[in-house]
């Protein structure tokens, strides 16, 4: 593959930081814009309402139109990192501009390398589309193929690109559950991590297995026989995990169908998931006060073999936290036994579970290791870049 230009390019990073005003939401997205600065690319982050009502106020609790709390939430951000001047935010809503480069987006735009669409979360308008490189990343894989089979919407947004990347990194080789082929050449990618974003504490004592995640995202997808669950499909083995291993174990836990008393009945830790994501830095936080994180994955993910690898627990690595998450067939592309456990089922999982607790600097140091050599910003986004930009990768979007 030859790169079309070497040199710096301007690139415009699409979002999900007002609508969705959360740390653990923030993170990945910010280290795409981030990583791309370190690279010494001109890089700028973009986020559009869309045309429904998609705004989250966890002030209120409420999903609307109105950006309020995630314009200052996204100030209070970004003035924290090197983006500070370098954001804009596109209301369709009442057809106005937000941010330090709300003024000027759309003529620098005009003059853009490469416009990458991080969850595929953002519509692709007028000033986004003489843009020659649109990269759109699935970070929902399974999911996500099965939503552009059924949804016309959701495939006409695919369409708006002409390159196309997924965390699911078992997809583009087949070795993933049969799941619906509509032409898209899939490349691997996995989420970038600055690390320099990532400090490493000494793991406290008397520690807890934590992690932060949602009981039911969603409604369940299905292609045929192939039934695709949320976390909750997942959990039925793992109830009695507690008591069995002997472990404190704390779940920050969000949805309206959270069976909370059940959970703590079988020793589970339970708080709402808000309260660790209030932002990205008291998210990352709750990682470093933690043992390690043990993790349930989508039944989805499990059932397709896709190779999912969460954003959450490539950070928990980060943090020089030992990660223990349900398998998704990610062993296939990433190393396992120190430092990262892939668990099938109650045994393995209390396998992990007591290594991790015999020794959690060891297994700690290792998590930061394999975060360094697998999940480095400089080397995900360079190769990125480069895929994105080759003339072998780009072409019209599959129809």
């Amino acid at each position: 593959m030859s790169p079309v230009r070497e040199s710096k390019l301007r690139i415009i990073v699409l979002g999900y930081v007002v609508r969705r005003p959360l740390g653990g939401g923030t993170w990945p997205t910010l280290q795409y814009a981030l990583g791309l600065l370190q690279l010494g690319h001109d890089v700028y982050f973009l986020e559009d309402s869309d045309d429904y009502e998609s705004c989250y106020d966890p002030s209120r609790h409420v999903t609307d139109c109105n950006p309020s709390f995630g314009l200052q939430y996204a100030l209070g951000v970004f003035a924290r990192t090197d983006l500070a001047h370098r954001w804009a935010y596109h209301d369709a809503h009442t057809q106005t501009w937000h941010g330090p480069r709300g003024a000027d987006m759309v003529e620098l735009c005009k003059d853009a390398d490469l416009v990458i669409n991080v969850s595929g979360i953002n519509p692709i308008r007028p000033w986004l589309e003489g843009i020659a490189r649109r990269a759109y990343i699935d970070t929902d894989p399974g999911f996500e193929q099965i939503r552009q089979h059924d949804s016309p919407s959701r495939r006409a947004l695919a369409n708006a690109h002409n390159v196309f990347f997924t965390l699911g990194e078992n997809i583009p080789s087949g070795a993933a559950a049969q799941l619906p082929d509509l032409g898209v050449p899939w490349q691997p990618t996995r989420q970038p991590v600055v690390l320099d974003c990532w400090p490493v504490t000494p793991v406290p004592s008397n520690a807890k297995f934590t992690t932060v995640m949602l009981w039911d995202s969603y409604e369940t997808r299905q292609y045929g026989d192939l039934l695709l669950g949320m976390k909750s499909a997942s959990f039925e083995p793992f109830w009695t995990l507690p008591t069995r291993c002997g472990a404190a174990m704390e779940l920050a836990v969000g949805g309206p169908n959270v069976p909370r008393e059940r959970l703590r009945d079988h020793g589970w830790s339970v708080i709402h998931a808000l309260e660790p994501t209030q932002d990205p830095w008291t998210y990352q936080s709750y990682m470093q006060q933690s043992i390690g994180e043990f993790s349930i994955a989508k039944q989805g993910y499990v059932a397709t073999r896709c190779g999912w690898f969460s954003e959450r627990s490539a950070h928990y690595l980060a943090s020089g936290r030992a990660v223990i998450t349900q398998d998704t067939g990610f062993p296939s592309v990433l190393p396992t036994g120190d430092g990262l456990f892939a668990f099938h089922d109650l045994d393995t999982a209390m396998t992990a579970i007591e290594a991790v607790r015999l020794n959690p600097q060891q297994h700690g140091d290792r998590a930061r290791q394999i975060a360094a050599e697998y999940f480095d910003a400089r080397r995900v986004l360079a190769d990125f870049v480069a895929r994105a930009m080759s003339t072998d990768s780009q072409g019209e979007a599959p129809q």
